[in-house]
């Protein structure tokens, strides 16, 4: 009809405008966009046409256009409760954010009953983690509209974020029930189910997302990730690949975190690191340093963290924290984890020259703390593992900015300068799968605390649930690590080693189920597989003497759990891999002075291990040099580590004040 009313008056604005809303509901918002700026030219004045122009340009991904068609819709109509609440959406997108937050507050005013202006001012709230203030802003949209199915999700993800996690599943099976397409709603259920250990439920969420949504973001790689947690391999290969193919095709189908334990390559861990960084962290638009040039008496550092409790990280850093040269450096710790009250966290609080508990700041807040300190090296703990914040560092709140031992890998963000490595993780020939330059520290990148007491006294073997006698391999490992390859491995070794058993750490009940099963499958006794409940630290480094020698996972290695066994006096057997992730085991062996324990293929691992578990005297040499090498090397010289690591930073400040760009650096020993 109104194509026929064009054909003979093209400038009739009823037309116009109605052949925009047609296109628009088509979603053809290209060829909506024509019409309603048409419209618009021949009544500049209706305020309607501005304001679906906007909306059109919004769809297209066009947010300072679509801001102006508001904002020229608003001058007419300054009522307009719609155009504020999309405008705030708008303002959102451009990170004007105060600025959003105002403009949906308008709307609210003007319309209290807008239950869509009250569900997006608490999703926004959400995005500054004003949790409380979220949820308030979802159960009012709720009241004023008890089947909004977006509403109900958004309440899921603030009461996630309280810890309020019985009644976030509840706001979550709500939207599913009264929206079961909801593709957004299965897949925060699924984040639930992991967060929670309900492994089996999140990959029936997870599934029913990629059945609503192929490319939903990041739920292939979330899916094999809660898969791997519980040793569940069933066409675990055809997902892997099918993975790979979407990160290829440029689909952000993985968070790196997720591909770590599985074997893809460098390249593709880069690949998928600068896709999920352009996607969730984008550069900020408004950067809080931009330039600008200072100088302090000391350099300030400043560490960022989730995990300033006991925690692995916690465990690994605190003596570093303690040793830094206070003449040279005034050391900041910005907390964004929980404050778990233990021995840890008070020997970090007292470790630091400011120690910032930020749990309950946005990104913004905690960048601008840290702009207001004028931190001059910002250094990220956590990188892309759980409970992370890169969006602090693409706010920029600091001229360098580093990625060390939270995450084995590169973060693929231009607002990452640096990341901290050394010869054996990070190879020269590997330096182009790193977006940040590589400073190589020398033996090994990772700290370690040779302060970590391990308890006098030991269960007994039996108190352990091992034989009376045996050789013991030991893989203390997280479950997600363990990959079929290497479990096959693991099971010819039992089968050639009488009376040998394999002792893990005890994980979701399915774990030992599953491996079980496949033990049984490989004609090895389900019995012989010993699981080992979680302890504390010392009684847990006190248990590895039961333990003969550790047998390490291929893709990604032992870390601090090498380091435990290392220090514990056990041999630990690798395979030097292609990732970070996959070197670190080797990169400890060299700082100990235990080369040999190096394997370079799957081949030479598993002979090396049958060798030392049939050689008795050969695996005792091996331990004596370990118990003689562990305190004269320089894995666990935590005073000489601090000399090094400070001088890196002190090279990188000088450069910096240099007016020099990044660069690749390698410290001397």
């Amino acid at each position: 009809m109104y194509q026929r009313v064009l054909d003979t008056k093209p400038d009739n604005f009823e037309a116009l405008h109605g052949m925009g809303i047609l296109y628009g509901q088509m979603g053809k918002f290209a060829e909506a966009l024509q019409f309603f700026t048409a419209a618009g030219a021949i009544q500049p004045s209706n305020f309607v046409a501005h304001f679906n122009r906007g909306k059109a340009l919004q769809e297209l991904k066009r947010p300072e256009e679509a801001l102006s068609s508001y904002n020229k819709a608003l001058a007419l109509k300054p009522d307009f409760a719609q155009a504020y609440n999309n405008r705030g959406t708008v303002l959102k997108d451009l990170e004007r954010y105060d600025e959003a937050l105002a403009s949906y507050r308008r709307a609210i005013a003007l319309k209290p009953d807008y239950a869509n202006a009250h569900n997006n001012l608490g999703a926004m709230l959400q995005m500054f983690r004003r949790s409380s203030e979220a949820l308030a802003s979802c159960e009012t949209a709720l009241s004023l509209r008890s089947d909004f199915a977006e509403a109900y999700n958004n309440r899921g993800n603030a009461l996630q974020d309280l810890q309020r996690y019985d009644e976030a599943l509840t706001s979550y099976n709500k939207a599913i029930a009264l929206t079961p397409n909801i593709t957004k709603g299965y897949k925060n259920r699924g984040d639930l189910f992991i967060h929670l250990k309900r492994f089996e439920e999140a990959l029936t969420d997870y599934d029913r997302t990629i059945a609503l949504d192929p490319n939903s973001p990041y739920t292939y790689g979330d899916r094999l990730y809660g898969q791997m947690c519980i040793d569940l391999w069933d066409g675990l290969e055809e997902r892997i690949n099918a993975l790979i193919q979407k990160l290829e095709q440029d689909i952000p189908a993985s968070r790196p975190f997720s591909l770590l334990a599985v074997p893809v390559s460098a390249k593709i861990l880069q690949h998928c690191a600068r896709l999920f960084a352009a996607d969730k962290f984008p550069p900020a638009r408004q950067v809080l340093w931009d330039g600008e040039r200072y100088g302090h008496a000391r350099i300030r550092l400043g560490y960022f963290s989730a995990d300033l409790y006991s925690h692995a990280t916690a465990c690994l850093m605190a003596e570093l924290f303690e040793r830094h040269d206070r003449s040279r450096f005034e050391v900041f710790a910005f907390s964004f984890g929980p404050d778990r009250q233990d021995d840890v966290r008070a020997r970090l609080v007292k470790a630091f020259d400011r120690f910032f508990d930020v749990a309950d700041h946005s990104d913004q807040d905690i960048a601008a703390l840290a702009r207001q300190h004028e931190i001059d090296i910002a250094v990220d703990l956590k990188g892309f593992t759980q409970d992370c914040r890169p969006g602090i560092f693409a706010l920029r709140p600091a001229p360098i900015q580093v990625n060390y031992l939270g995450f084995p890998g590169t973060m693929g963000a231009p607002y990452i300068d640096y990341i901290l490595a050394d010869p054996v993780v990070i190879p020269k020939e590997h330096f182009e799968f790193y977006s940040e330059k590589v400073v190589q520290l020398p033996h090994s990148y990772q700290v370690n605390d040779a302060r970590r007491p391990i308890a006098e006294t030991t269960p007994t073997r039996r108190e352990l649930g091992l034989p009376e006698t045996g050789f013991v391999f030991c893989c203390f490992n997280n479950n997600f690590k363990i990959t079929p390859d290497v479990f096959a491995i693991w099971m010819r070794l039992l089968s050639r080693v009488e009376g040998s058993v394999l002792w893990l750490l005890e994980g979701h009940p399915s774990v030992r189920q599953n491996l079980r099963r496949e033990a049984q499958q490989r004609n090895i006794d389900p019995a012989r597989l010993v699981f080992a409940p979680r302890m504390l630290l010392a009684e847990h480094l006190a248990r590895h003497r039961h333990a003969d020698l550790f047998l390490d996972t291929f893709y990604c290695n032992a870390h601090t759990t090498a380091s435990d066994a290392l220090w514990a006096g056990l041999p630990l057997v690798t395979c030097l891999g292609d990732t970070f992730a996959g070197r670190v085991a080797a990169s400890l062996l060299q700082a100990i002075g235990l080369p040999e324990l190096i394997t370079d293929s799957h081949e030479h691992y598993e002979a090396l291990a049958l060798r030392l578990a049939s050689h008795p005297d050969e695996l005792a040499a091996i331990t004596h040099k370990l118990a003689q090498q562990r305190l004269s090397r320089p894995l666990f010289d935590t005073a000489l580590f601090t000399r090094h690591i400070e001088n890196a930073y002190a090279a990188l400040w000088q450069r910096q004040q240099q007016g020099l760009p990044p660069d690749h650096i390698a410290i001397a020993p």
